[in-house]
């Protein structure tokens, strides 16, 4: 049994608590939370506050390891050491690749998930099915929707598939969209130039998110306001959106989360191998094409209550919503039966003081 009691509990779903507060865990997860005298032999925090860990649903990589092309060791060693910086669940990303090579990179996510079920919520395939704004995608490679392919893979790999971004002009008649969504994969639109009302009729055909907002679409007019307006717009379209400083400008970031205090935060982190290349904060192609982020989670939520976001809601963006949007319920939120995977935060800067993961203390965190 763990028991901590903290200055203030954010519980993940935009509420804090009184002061003090106190939560208890067993057998990873949370069996119990309160204000006022903490149980006895409860670990003090002092004046952390303590929220739930940060999930991460857009993730490609870090550093020299590519979770496309990484072996299972090296994929459960980044993860590890993301959840050691409070990142404590994520799903791995694949970008756009030929259609015979997702096989052999899913087996290699599959046996990471069992390595590590409670941090690999499942994989996000980001592509190959996109449209008008690839941008670092391979062109050559984006395609229209393959159904037959499609089925077979989610056939094969059940839930490992959670969430796939595609363009809705490569899913004529949103076949593709039905489809993952009778086999319980979350939908998101991205990489697309679709209009608002094509976006608004994926969202009636069962999409649920909108992939890193502003970024890899059509820009957002008064007059044409596109899968960006939607996605500001339209309550069934959660749009996620990657607050690094440098992917979308601080006051569009500003704009997206009080518009939509259901957004979710994401690091859209890469590897910064060749060809890609980090500079100014970000990761590029030669071309100076943004490949992708070199942020983390952490450095995400403090960037957003920088913003002026209150902290709570800050914290919700890279929690409760992460979890909600693609149905891992157990995550994201402290609450009796809720995963204990936990950061202390610093109450000023909201910097990681410590990391609980199923209610163990990490060493590294």
């Amino acid at each position: 049994m763990t028991a901590l009691v903290a200055a203030r509990i954010v519980n993940g779903e935009g509420g804090i608590s009184a002061a003090p507060a106190w939560l208890v865990a067993a057998d990873g997860r949370i069996t119990a939370t309160g204000t006022g005298p903490p149980p006895a032999d409860a670990l003090d925090l002092g004046d952390a506050w303590l929220a739930p860990g940060f999930v991460d649903i857009q993730v490609n990589g870090a550093g020299t390891v590519d979770f496309s092309t990484a072996e299972v060791d090296e994929i459960v060693a980044l993860v590890d050491e993301r959840a050691a910086a409070g990142c404590t669940a994520c799903l791995p990303t694949i970008c756009t690749a030929p259609l015979d090579a997702y096989p052999p990179v899913l087996e290699r996510l599959s046996a990471a998930r069992a390595a590590r079920p409670h941090a690999i919520l499942g994989v996000h395939l980001e592509g190959p099915f996109l449209g008008g704004a690839p941008g670092a995608h391979p062109r050559d490679l984006v395609r229209p929707v393959d159904l037959d392919w499609l089925r077979d893979l989610c056939d094969r790999f059940g839930d490992l598939v959670r969430l796939v971004t595609l363009a809705p002009e490569a899913d004529p008649g949103l076949h593709a969209i039905r489809l993952l969504r009778e086999h319980g994969v979350t939908v998101a639109l991205g990489h697309s130039t679709v209009d608002y009302d094509g976006a608004r009729a994926a969202a009636a055909a069962g999409a649920r998110l909108v992939t890193h907002l502003f970024n890899g679409m059509g820009p957002l007019h008064h007059r044409a306001p596109g899968l960006a307006g939607a996605a500001l717009d339209d309550e069934r379209l959660v749009p996620s959106v990657i607050a690094d400083g440098v992917h979308v400008h601080p006051a569009m970031v500003k704009l997206a989360l009080t518009a939509r205090p259901d957004a979710v935060l994401v690091t859209d982190a890469v590897a910064t191998v060749a060809p890609v290349q980090e500079r100014d904060g970000a990761a590029y192609l030669p071309d100076g094409t943004l490949a992708g982020a070199t942020s983390t989670m952490a450095a995400t939520v403090q960037r957003a209550a920088a913003l002026g976001r209150a902290p709570a809601a800050a914290i919700r963006h890279a929690t409760g919503n992460a979890a909600r949007a693609i149905g891992a319920a157990d995550h994201g939120r402290i609450a009796p039966g809720a995963r204990a995977d936990l950061v202390a935060l610093d109450p000023e800067t909201l910097a990681v003081r410590a990391v609980w993961i199923g209610g163990a203390r990490n060493a590294d965190g």
